[in-house]
């Protein structure tokens, strides 16, 4: 039982999609975060079902097929990721020191930073995704999980910026070993699917996915001190677009 409420807290955490309730004591927390990559499985199978509807049976052109399977991740998701995103970029442009970005990151007001780094994040996901299209449409969908599954392994391995907040309460609650062991095995599972369905595409989406997670590391020590909830989500939408460049660039 505690498996499937482990499920349930990791699913209504990170997804808008309805869910019974659970409660969320110590050992539902445990292991909640091994089914972080359970989301992008949803949102992998959710675009690629969407996206062979728009192209083979619509037929639409590239631009509404684009803008679909960029509003897709954000409507299951509810934009929790693309939040930490806005306020990560909003901390960083304020060039401030580290006591100041980590306040901003709280603050629930979005600055003009915020918005201008959400429409250029835009833009650029839908540019790429016109670039897809159905040739690269299923190794495309399949890198959903494989951020998820490195943006869960460094809540469990990376430094915690704050004694509080969301993330925090997931590292204290987690078991770290056994849902680092998890979180490696899905990354190498996801990762063998890429692989798999096209060599070439998934090599380049993977060495873009390991890269930005090396940045990741470094970037959130050099200027926050460690991790937070906001910037798991910078990254997880920053390992997103990337990957996918890396899909529409490979031959």
């Amino acid at each position: 039982m505690w498996i499937f409420n482990s499920l349930i807290i990791a699913i209504a955490m990170y997804s808008k999609i309805p869910m019974p309730q659970a409660e969320w004591n110590e050992k539902n927390m445990r292991y909640a975060m091994c089914f972080f990559p359970v989301v992008g499985v949803v949102i992998g199978s959710a675009e690629f079902a969407a996206g062979y509807a728009l192209l083979h049976w619509l037929h639409c052109k590239p631009l509404l097929f684009s803008v679909a399977m960029t509003l897709i991740p954000v409507l299951i998701t509810g934009g929790i990721h693309l939040d930490g995103f806005a306020d990560t970029v909003d901390a960083m442009s304020s060039y401030a020191e580290r006591e100041r970005r980590l306040e901003i990151l709280k603050d629930p007001h979005t600055g003009a930073f915020a918005i201008i780094g959400l429409c250029c994040y835009f833009l650029a996901n839908i540019g790429i995704w016109s670039e897809i299209g159905e040739k690269k449409l299923l190794v495309a969908c399949c890198i959903f999980a494989f951020s998820r599954a490195m943006s869960g392994l460094a809540v469990v391995s990376f430094k915690a910026a704050k004694n509080s907040g969301l993330l925090r309460t997931f590292q204290d609650g987690a078991a770290k070993r056994r849902v680092r062991v998890v979180m490696m095995l899905w990354a190498v599972l996801t990762a063998f699917i890429l692989l798999k369905i096209s060599p070439a595409a998934g090599t380049a989406a993977l060495a873009m996915g390991i890269a930005i997670y090396v940045y990741y590391y470094l970037f959130s020590r050099k200027y926050f001190g460690g991790t937070t909830g906001d910037l798991a989500g910078y990254f997880l939408q920053l390992c997103e677009l990337g990957m996918l460049a890396g899909i529409m660039l490979a031959g």
